[in-house]
């Protein structure tokens, strides 16, 4: 088979090891890719957003199977287009895609549907959001950009001036452009975060392992928020028992309420979960394998992927058998110093012999035979292992093994998880 997948990040770096593992897989395009995904698969210089493009390529090319990884094709209809091609693909079509493309609409249908999530108000008007964000006065507050805003819409003010910094930011600034036109104001929750990723075809659905993400720049969960400077699974906040209510209260609730609205969701659907003390609340949904997430959940995945996401396609995924390993993962984010913020780049990557399997490459370029850093979030460096505390050990000592100027890494990926384990035991 010949499959193309649509990317250039870490995550999709790890969809295409994981693709490759099934020796029926002979070529991999990856559109764009990076210098690092062309150590795995033939790079296309093809925008993930070209659907023109990506579309022509699969036309002239031997294209057996597509998976769309990015949130921008997912909502601009890329797997509309290639279905209309005939290419069969992974990946929700643009009405399904509208499920992370508006958090107005996620909120919308939470709300209708009885699912539960966080207190919530939209507003299209600036004056007004400010007005019931000052006459309410209850802080933190959540204040979201309706659109795709790269993973950094959301914005937790701590008092009223960070609240109307916030909204002029998104609404009046347009910092996320049109993805401000209107915003989501909620309630604050408190409890662990827990990311779980669940393959569905419309009808079943069927969670994969748990993670644990980390937004914050810096150590201690501080700093600015980012796309994620690494996660561990499983996520041991996430017990069987809050797994069980999670299906009865969340995910089936989620895909059968997608299809009465006439959006049947077919792909991977990311269910962003907090704890809180009256149990689990949907922060977001991202209609599609998270990043980092996918890092840490697929290398412990013991079933083929490919035939997975076949089966999800052609709506057959209850008859297939989705084993785990019982190990556990770390991915430690080597990013740009500065990021998120500003940082250099064009640093020559460089990998010590025998290590190169466990990186998923992600903002980096090739030149000739170099791989350089073109991006905040340079690469992953993932590890499994027979226990969380191992998993974190191996991936930080791992991370030793690569090497390039101006590397940062926060130094406590893991330590909360680390920290509940060790409270559970007691």
């Amino acid at each position: 088979m010949n499959i193309m997948v649509i990317g250039g990040g870490g995550r999709e770096h790890a969809i295409i090891k994981k693709l490759k593992e099934n020796p029926a897989v002979e070529t991999v395009w990856a559109l764009p890719g990076n210098g690092g995904i062309a150590r795995d698969a033939v790079c296309v210089p093809v925008g993930a957003k070209d659907l023109d493009g990506i579309v022509e390529f699969a036309k002239t090319h031997p294209v057996d199977y597509a998976v769309v990884a990015p949130d921008d094709p997912l909502v601009l209809g890329a797997v509309d287009r290639l279905t209309e091609a005939g290419i069969p693909c992974f990946g929700p079509d643009s009405r399904a895609a509208i499920i992370e493309g508006s958090k107005v609409f996620s909120k919308n249908l939470m709300k209708k549907y009885g699912i539960p999530t966080a207190d919530y108000r939209v507003f299209s008007d600036p004056q007004e959001a400010l007005y019931y964000i000052t006459k309410k006065s209850e802080y933190p507050i959540v204040i979201k950009a309706d659109g795709l805003a790269l993973g950094k819409g959301v914005l937790i003010a701590q008092d009223e001036s960070e609240a109307r910094a916030a909204v002029t930011s998104i609404m009046v600034d347009k910092a996320f452009g049109a993805s401000g036109n209107q915003i989501v104001v909620e309630e604050f929750l408190t409890g662990p975060e827990v990311s779980v990723l669940a393959f569905t075809d419309g009808e079943t659905v069927k969670p994969m392992v748990s993670s644990m993400d980390h937004k914050r720049a810096a150590d201690g969960d501080t700093g600015l928020n980012t796309g994620g400077m690494g996660t561990v699974a499983p996520n041991p906040c996430y017990t069987e028992h809050d797994a069980k209510i999670c299906m009865e209260k969340i995910f089936l609730p989620t895909i059968k309420a997608m299809k009465k609205e006439g959006r049947t969701f077919k792909g991977c659907l990311y269910f962003g979960l907090m704890m809180t003390p009256k149990g689990p609340r949907v922060i977001e949904y991202n209609c599609r394998f998270g990043d980092p997430e996918t890092q840490v959940v697929l290398p412990l995945l013991d079933t083929d992927l490919l035939t997975i996401m076949q089966a999800v396609t052609e709506e057959r995924l209850a008859g297939v058998d989705i084993r785990w390993k019982n190990e556990s993962a770390c991915c430690v984010i080597m990013a740009s110093d500065g990021y998120p913020g500003k940082y250099q780049k064009g640093f020559e990557v460089t990998v010590d012999k025998g290590w190169e399997d466990c990186i998923c490459y992600a903002g980096v370029s090739a030149d000739g035979d170099k791989i350089l850093t073109s991006g905040g979030r340079v690469l992953g460096v993932v590890r499994t292992a027979p226990t969380l505390k191992e998993a974190v050990k191996e991936a930080y000592r791992a991370s030793e093994h690569v090497h390039f100027q101006n590397a940062y890494t926060r130094s406590d990926i893991g330590a909360r998880a680390l920290n509940y384990l060790e409270r559970e035991k007691r």
